[in-house]
């Protein structure tokens, strides 16, 4: 792995205030899920309000990310996620208020969470969309992989000091860092020079630029069968996550610190998967990379499944970060590549919807599964599905490669036309 191959994406200023800042914050928001996870669980102990939060967080994004993408496409970018981190810090805020004070209630996070989830459904196609603003096409698939590094390695330290610091101090202080920790993020944007943005100026009402939106997605075989496969697995293996206190508490009996070791495992497999990403200078082979990851990624969760064994479950939550993030940052590479600049938002919309808005739907179903078959089979049947999802996605693979190879063509620089 060639050092300055894989960071090459910092070599633009604004890149580099957008990594520092988003590093600094997504500490905090890690910090925050593990200890709101913990929360929920240590008052109820209940699988199904823990997957009734997930719901709650997260089915917003599914509803309203088609808005949030128009709005990608018409504004800049960057004010979006100005506006976006600044409301998820007073969010942030509120919580650690009641929490602070004794006040919270279940029906709080609930409302919080939902509110949150309304919030990200505007920032993450804005978000991801605003990357090519950064640094072009050029080196847009090292930026992405950057990006889900930073996202990864945050993930790494986040809860693992919220696990300490639950244990020790209590929950408030994590949501009252994670406030603070947006801070950074909202200085770094309001920092930068940002002049590229295409503005979304065609007539029609926004029901008719939605509509194209997914009538690009449709009538595109490569990217929607990419994106079919990622909402399968953020639908059926993904929600191991929202069952992830059981496993801590219940299974391996370590509490709030072996939930931050647990989570923080598997970030450190997402992390070394997303540094394998940036390494890459071409897209060859990258659709079989997805392939291959989503099998690795339900066979890992079947085997974390029936571990009984504390330190042989962390072992194995690292090659279920790797697998995870070299599925979901490879999709992501390939769908930016291949569609035009002015549909990046509301194509980035439905990324969004499978990949977070899925999640609410398969932690409703995970918790309601787990009370009633025990968190271990859910979790199993989850990993299951994604093989078999994976090995149709593998089994369409040729037929869909020449027509990526196409898309990509008429988008990208000469260095990424292999596919």
């Amino acid at each position: 792995m060639r050092l300055p191959a894989t960071l090459r994406a910092l070599q633009y200023r604004n890149f580099q205030l957008f990594f520092g800042g988003q590093l600094i914050s997504l500490i905090g928001t890690w910090m925050q899920t593990v200890a709101q996870s913990w929360l929920v669980y240590d008052r109820t102990k209940s699988s199904l309000l823990l997957g009734g939060i997930g719901f709650a967080s997260q089915i917003p994004i599914f509803l309203l990310s088609p808005l949030g993408g128009i709005v990608a496409d018409r504004y800049s970018r960057r004010h979006v996620v100005i506006a976006t981190q600044a409301s998820s810090m007073i969010l942030a805020f509120a919580l650690a208020i009641l929490t602070l004070t004794g006040t919270v209630q279940i029906w709080h996070i609930f409302v919080l969470s939902a509110l949150l989830g309304a919030v990200n459904a505007f920032d993450i196609p804005a978000r991801q969309a605003f990357i090519v603003d950064m640094v072009g096409r050029a080196d847009l698939m090292n930026a992405i992989a950057l990006n889900s590094s930073m996202f990864n390695a945050s993930r790494v330290v986040g809860p693992a000091v919220a696990g300490i610091l639950v244990a020790t101090i209590g929950e408030g202080w994590c949501f009252l860092a994670n406030a603070l920790s947006y801070i950074a993020v909202i200085g770094g944007l309001a920092a930068m020079r940002v002049t590229r943005h295409e503005y979304l100026d065609q007539p029609g009402s926004p029901i008719a630029h939605m509509v194209e939106g997914f009538r690009y997605v449709v009538q595109n075989i490569p990217i929607h069968a990419l994106l079919m496969l990622l909402g399968i697995v953020s639908l059926t293996g993904m929600p191991y996550t929202v069952l992830m206190p059981i496993f801590a508490d219940h299974i391996l009996h370590g509490g709030a610190a072996a939930l931050g070791w647990l989570m923080g495992a598997a970030g450190v497999g997402a992390l070394i998967g997303a540094l394998l990403l940036a390494s890459r200078e071409d897209l060859k082979g990258l659709g079989m990379w997805v392939a291959v990851s989503a099998i690795g990624f339900g066979c890992t969760l079947v085997a974390f499944a029936f571990s009984r064994i504390y330190w042989l479950s962390i072992a194995i939550l690292v090659p279920v970060g790797f697998t995870m993030m070299i599925e979901m940052g490879s999709s992501n590479t390939l769908i930016q590549s291949m569609v035009p600049d002015r549909l990046r938002g509301r194509v980035m919309s439905v990324y969004s919807m499978m990949l977070m808005g899925m999640g609410p739907i398969g932690s409703l179903l995970a918790g309601w599964a787990a009370d009633r078959l025990g968190a271990p089979v859910t979790v199993a049947l989850g990993g299951v599905i994604c093989v078999a999802a994976a090995l149709v996605f593998r089994g369409f693979l040729p037929k869909i490669r020449h027509h990526a190879r196409r898309l990509i063509l008429e988008q990208a620089p000469p260095t990424l036309t292999q596919t």
